[in-house]
């Protein structure tokens, strides 16, 4: 679809997920996510660890709602997103604990809180628009398309 509608609808329909504190919050807490899990987990189980870090990784690059993302393999829910962040702050939290210092769990546990609070604009959001059509492959936002 070409001409002002396009850019019109789009920006409607964009996501609060710009560079920003909570994107930065976020990324943060998915380093160390990536970091701490599969190091928390090699002691157990070096496979374990391996697959913790391709499902931390993977997932969200697969899946994403559309709207959010500039590129969107496989169009979820906004709902799933959100779920997918938690993993992310989950793991970092259970990880750190598990193995770093105490000083260290507690300083990923406060970022971890941070990221909640800043990503709670893009939450209503996900909430609000990032609905899958069945119907056809694009985002819902609550309003007829076009």
């Amino acid at each position: 679809m070409a001409g002002g509608g396009h850019t019109r609808r789009v920006t409607e329909l964009s996501s609060p997920n710009r560079p920003g504190l909570a994107s930065a919050l976020r990324f943060g807490t998915e380093l160390i996510a990536w970091v701490a899990t599969p190091w928390a987990l090699a002691g157990h189980s070096v496979p374990l660890a391996i697959a913790a870090v391709v499902v931390l990784v993977g997932l969200p690059t697969v899946f994403a709602t559309r709207g959010d993302k500039p590129h969107v393999l496989v169009p979820v829910p906004g709902v799933v997103t959100i779920a997918l962040v938690l993993l992310q702050l989950v793991a970092a939290v259970w990880s750190a604990w598990v193995a770093w210092p105490r000083g260290v769990a507690i300083a990923v546990a406060a970022l971890a809180l941070a990221t909640v609070a800043a990503e709670l604009p893009r939450w209503r959001w996900l909430l609000r628009a990032g609905r899958v059509d069945r119907r056809s492959p694009t985002v819902r936002a609550g309003r007829p398309p076009g």
